[in-house]
């Protein structure tokens, strides 16, 4: 599921991190936003949301 993922957006790594908060997945967020698979109610995605308003 992740490697399809990672098809659809490549910025974000999934390949390599499977969806885990790594710090390349951190960074990944804060430079290009949460996208419509992100879990909003993950904190680091409903901080970053937060931090956009």
């Amino acid at each position: 599921m992740m490697e399809e993922f990672h098809q659809k957006y490549p910025q974000y790594g999934f390949d390599k991190h499977k969806g885990y908060g790594t710090k390349v997945h951190m960074d990944a967020l804060l430079e290009h936003g949460a996208c419509e698979i992100h879990r909003k109610s993950f904190g680091p995605v409903s901080r970053l949301a937060n931090l956009k308003k």
